[in-house]
C-alpha cells in the first residue's frame, strides 16, 4: 500500500508546475528541518513551532494553494490560529503611539486664543481656525480637554434639516425687539433684523421710543435700491402690527408673518440671535445712554458678521470674506490679533513666519 501511494504520488508531481513543486518542497523541507532541530538534536518528544517557523507558514497559507496538503506536524486550524494572533501583534504594535500627540505649540495656541476670547466655545475655536486656512486643526473634543469647557451635545440632523432645507428656499427677515437698562435705569429699546438663510444681522437700531414712524424709516434704511425681503417674520408687538407700519410693509411688496401669541420658538433664529448679543455683549457692559449702545452695538455687528462663526453654516461666517488665508500647518502659523469690544472679543490675521521674524 506504501509503495502503491508513493507511485500515485509520483505520477501526480508530473502533472505539477514547477511552481508548485518549488511551494511544495519548501513547505516540506521546514517541516523535515524544525522535526530534525528539536526532536532529533534536543529530544524534544513534540516539537514546537518557532516563531520563523510560524511566519513561513502563515506566508504558505496565503500564496500555496496546495498547504493543507503538506502540512504534517501541525492542523490547518493551527496555521490560521498563528494568521490572527499576528494580525492582532501587528496592530498592537503599530497602534502603540495611539492618537498623534498635540504639539506644545498649538496647546499655546489654543490657550492664548481661549485667553483673548473666554466666552468662545470649542467649537467656536476650531472654527475660527479652520476658517484661517490652518490645515492641522485639533478636533473640538481636543480643544475642550486644553480650555476647561464641558462637552456639550452638538445638534442632532432631525433638529437642523428640515429648517435648512425651507430656509434656503425662501428670502425671511425677521426682527424683534431687546430691552438694555442704562446706567440711569432708562430702557432702550433694541431692533435686530437679521436674515434666516446666512444669520445676518441686517441691521439694528437703538431708541428709546420706539413707534410706527420710526420703525418705517428703520425699514428704509435696511432695505435701500429695493433689497427688501419676500417675507418678514415678527411678532404681536404694537408697534409691529400699526396700520400704518403694515401699510407701508405692503407697498414696499413685503409679506409681513405674524407668529402665534405667546409662541416666541416660531421666530426662533432672531430671538436666539438676541441671545447671542445678550450671552456676548449686554451682559458684560453698563451702556451710559443711547449713543453709547450704539457705539458698541456697531462694533459687536461687525464682529458677528465678518468674525463669529456658526455651526449652521458650516462654520463659516454670515458674511463670506472676498479672500481666503493661505493655507499652512500650525507648526507654520503667526497670528496677529486685532481686540474687539475693548479687549471682549479679538480677531485674528494670518502672517508668514519670515514676515513676524522682520
Amino acid at each position: 500500500m506504501n509503495v502503491f501511494y508513493l507511485l500515485l504520488h509520483f505520477i501526480c508531481l508530473l502533472f505539477k508546475s514547477k511552481e508548485e513543486i518549488v511551494w511544495e518542497n519548501i513547505s516540506l523541507r521546514s517541516q523535515l528541518a524544525l522535526h530534525h532541530r528539536q526532536v532529533v538534536d534536543r529530544k524534544i518528544p513534540k516539537p514546537r513551532a518557532t516563531d520563523a517557523f510560524r511566519r513561513l507558514w502563515v506566508f504558505l497559507s496565503q500564496h500555496f494553494t496546495g498547504w493543507k496538503s503538506c502540512l504534517l506536524l501541525f492542523q490547518p486550524e493551527t496555521v490560521t490560529k498563528w494568521h490572527r494572533l499576528g494580525f492582532k501583534y501587528y496592530w498592537r504594535i503599530k497602534s502603540q503611539g495611539g492618537r498623534p500627540k498635540v504639539s506644545a505649540q498649538i496647546i499655546s495656541l489654543i490657550k492664548r486664543i481661549h485667553e483673548d476670547n473666554p466666552f468662545l466655545s470649542p467649537e467656536k475655536i476650531h472654527e475660527r481656525l479652520i476658517n484661517m486656512n490652518i490645515m492641522d486643526v485639533p478636533a473640538p473634543n481636543t480643544i475642550a480637554k486644553y480650555i476647561n469647557h464641558k462637552k456639550r451635545k452638538p445638534p442632532t440632523e432631525r433638529q437642523t434639516q428640515s429648517w435648512l432645507s425651507f430656509l434656503h428656499n425662501h428670502g425671511i427677515w425677521a426682527m424683534d425687539f431687546a430691552t438694555v437698562p442704562t446706567l440711569t435705569f432708562r430702557v432702550l429699546y433694541v431692533l435686530v433684523i437679521v436674515s434666516h438663510d446666512r444669520r445676518k444681522i441686517v441691521h439694528f437700531a437703538v431708541t428709546e421710543f420706539p413707534n410706527a414712524q420710526w420703525m418705517i424709516q428703520q425699514i428704509r434704511n435696511a432695505t435701500p435700491f429695493g433689497l427688501q425681503p419676500p417675507y418678514l417674520l415678527h411678532d404681536n408687538s404694537s408697534v409691529f402690527t400699526d396700520k400704518f407700519f403694515q401699510c407701508f410693509l405692503s407697498g414696499l411688496g413685503i409679506k409681513s408673518k405674524r407668529i402665534t401669541p405667546y409662541c416666541p420658538w416660531q421666530n426662533g433664529i432672531c430671538e436666539r440671535l438676541i441671545g447671542i448679543i445678550r450671552r456676548d455683549l449686554l451682559n458684560h457692559i453698563i451702556p451710559f445712554n443711547e449713543r453709547h449702545l450704539t457705539s458698541l452695538l456697531k462694533e459687536y455687528v461687525d464682529y458677528y458678521n465678518n468674525v463669529r462663526t456658526h455651526q449652521s453654516l458650516d462654520g463659516e461666517t454670515p458674511i463670506i470674506p472676498p479672500t481666503s488665508p493661505p493655507i499652512t500647518m500650525f507648526k507654520d502659523t503667526v497670528l496677529h490679533s486685532k481686540p474687539i469690544l475693548g479687549g471682549l472679543y479679538h480677531s485674528y490675521e494670518k502672517h508668514s513666519p519670515d514676515s513676524h521674524a522682520a
